[in-house]
Parts: structure tokens; sequence; C-alpha cells
């Protein structure tokens, strides 16, 4: 009876994990310096929760970011599908998009392949700057992508994004 218990235990939580993946809070999505920037660290727990609620129900959390900031997307990279479950789950290199000097709970990694991939989790780590450095994203449990940054001892859990 115990070991039924703890099952379902498992899959109840585990389906509450799966369902929050599918949605990137503004914090998960932008660095420290734009949601800053935003003025959004002035916002209460319960005001960005209501807006974070706002955008999950509209949707805007897929759009796109700006030209500027996104490299050119080769026409295979284009195709891929925008989800971890249609997707196979095989390892990614890439180049980070500009400088790299760490992250901060709520860094969002442009690649050169045109993926965006968004840190998951509240962990920081600073180091040296870095100019373009080449990355490996590899699948772990339970859906977990890692971030490994060459030269950099560290790894970082991530989520496409985009």
């Amino acid at each position: 009876m115990n070991k039924l218990f703890i099952a379902l235990l498992l899959l109840t939580t585990s389906l509450s994990v799966i369902a929050a993946e599918g949605f990137s809070t503004l914090e998960e999505q932008m660095t420290g310096k734009e949601f800053d920037a935003a003025g959004l660290e002035k916002l209460s727990p319960q005001e960005l929760a209501e807006l974070n609620a706002w955008i999950r129900k509209h949707s805007l959390a897929t759009l796109a970011t700006t030209p500027a900031k996104t490299a050119t997307v080769d026409t295979a990279a284009s195709k891929e599908k925008d989800s971890d479950k249609d997707e196979e789950r095989t390892t990614v290199t890439s180049k980070l998009i500009g400088t790299f000097n760490g992250w901060d709970g709520q860094t969002v990694f442009k690649l050169e392949n045109g993926q965006i991939w968004a840190q998951k989790g509240k962990k920081k780590f600073h180091s040296e700057d870095i100019e373009n450095p080449a990355i490996t994203i590899e699948p772990g449990m339970f859906g977990v992508w890692r971030l490994h940054v060459e030269g950099v001892d560290e790894d970082c859990r991530v989520l496409r994004i985009q």
C-alpha cells in the first residue's frame, strides 16, 4: 500500500512539473539587467504572478525576440520543432552569441544555430568575459537539459524557449 501511495505521489508531482515547464515566466526569459530595466523588480510577487498569468493566457510567451538580438537562422534550424516533447533529445552544439560572463538565475542563451535557451532555476555563476564561446547542451534525466560552456567547469540547467 505504501508503494502505491508513493508511486501516485511521484506521478502527481511529475505531472505538475511537466505542466509548469510549458511556460517560461518573465523572470526565466529575461536577464537580470533586462528585468530591472523594464522596472519589473518593483512589482510585488502577486503582481508579477498576475502579469505572468496574463502572458500565459494570451500566448505572448512564445513571441520571438527582436531580429537585432537573434542570429540568422538557417533553414535546417528553422524547421526544427519547438517542443522538447516532439524533438529528439540529442546533444546540441553551437556557439553563444556575444559575451558570456556567467549566469544570474534569469539568463537567456542565444545560440548561433538560432535556438534560444533560458536558465532553469536560480543558480548564479560568474566568470571572466568570453566572446562567442562554444557550448554543448546535453539531455539529462527527467527531461532536464544541461548547458556546458567550453573552458568553464560549471554547468547550467536550461529549457529551450525557441
